[in-house]
């Protein structure tokens, strides 16, 4: 008996660890992520498109505190006490810095690492205020010093990976992405944060893209009899993730939005070349307030500014919609459809815990 308790609570405390640093840290960091570096981003694309040169530097001042602010959300969804909390910003910035192009992913075992350590002396002395941040900055910083350009080359090179792969083989790889990283973005990880940390762009991006879209634009759709317009744009401009507690109830409302981004993602790969040459982020974010349309968009700009691309095409134009609004919506309401008629998915499967 006592044997069964222990494996009970390991499982128990591995949970709570798992939950704790993949699913709400990894969420946390992609919100830091957004509110600097993406809102930047498209802060910076608007003042140079509108020729409005504040806007602009208004954008690069967001993006040059990402580091920061992802060591911070990271901390905060820890529930870290002030002073761990602002000393974060120190470790996000020595993390993201010395990370390179993987930074993001540093940070984000950084920032654990530090916060968890400065919350172990935090409130514990009489001299709170110097022994707090001199552990929590130290500590990140070594250890920025030590790992973050290893763990961001680790990441770069995986992305990399990624990225060649899916220019060898734009079919396999547009289904491999799109399902995977559709996936991702419905369950409770942060798909961007990954997409992110991997620097997935190019093809490969693209890819990703198809799978977010199809994943928020099919359940959107295929919801719509149960959560009607609120659903819609709740889902489809918000998260699939609103999902999950019907998925564990009825795993097979999940088949038609997976089975879409398997038919979207080689569509965008191999028939309209679409690629997300904008913020990696963006990869993982689908339709969630436009930011994957955008990202795609702005990729568009700096290939043309670089000479890479000649100009905006019809061709562009009718990939980006086809694969992110008209297509995802079309094949999951069929799929879906089928499902219905043999019984798998029934009225109610798939309406929103209000």
């Amino acid at each position: 008996m006592k044997t069964v308790n222990t494996k009970r609570t390991l499982k128990e405390i591995l949970k709570h660890y798992a939950k704790r640093y993949f699913i709400d840290a990894m969420g946390a960091m992609a919100q830091g992520l957004f509110a600097s570096l993406l809102i930047g981003t498209i802060l910076n694309t608007l003042g140079t498109q509108l020729h409005v040169p504040l806007l602009a530097e208004i954008g690069n001042y967001a993006k040059g505190v990402s580091g920061a602010a992802m060591a911070v959300a990271i901390g905060y969804s820890l529930k870290a006490s002030p002073l761990v909390l602002f000393s974060l910003i120190a470790v996000g910035t020595a993390a993201n810095g010395m990370g390179g192009a993987g930074g993001p992913l540093a940070v984000f075992f950084i920032a654990i690492i530090a916060a968890e350590l400065g919350q172990l002396v935090s409130k514990k002395t009489k001299i709170d205020i110097l022994v707090t941040p001199t552990v929590t900055i130290v500590s990140g910083t070594l250890l920025s010093y030590f790992c973050a350009s290893a763990i961001g080359e680790a990441a770069r090179a995986c992305g990399h990976f990624i990225v060649w792969a899916t220019e060898l083989q734009p079919f396999l790889m547009g289904v491999i992405v799109s399902v995977v990283v559709g996936i991702v973005l419905t369950l409770p990880i942060s798909s961007a944060a990954i997409c992110h940390s991997f620097g997935l762009i190019g093809l490969a991006g693209g890819a990703a893209v198809a799978g977010c879209c199809a994943q928020m634009i099919g359940f959107a759709v295929i919801s719509f009899r149960e959560n009607k317009w609120g659903g819609l744009v709740a889902q489809g401009l918000g998260t699939s993730m609103l999902q999950i507690p019907n998925i564990i109830r009825n795993p097979r409302v999940w088949i038609a939005p997976t089975l879409a981004s398997a038919i979207t993602g080689p569509l965008a790969t191999c028939v309209f070349k679409m690629q997300m040459n904008g913020e990696a982020i963006a990869s993982g974010m689908g339709t969630c307030g436009f930011v994957g349309q955008i990202g795609v968009y702005t990729g568009w700009l700096s290939d043309i500014a670089a000479g890479v691309k000649d100009s905006i095409t019809v061709m562009d134009w009718a990939g980006l919609i086809l694969i992110c609004f008209v297509l995802p919506g079309i094949l999951s309401w069929i799929i879906h459809a089928g499902l219905r008629r043999i019984g798998w998915v029934k009225d109610g499967d798939l309406k929103l815990e209000v």
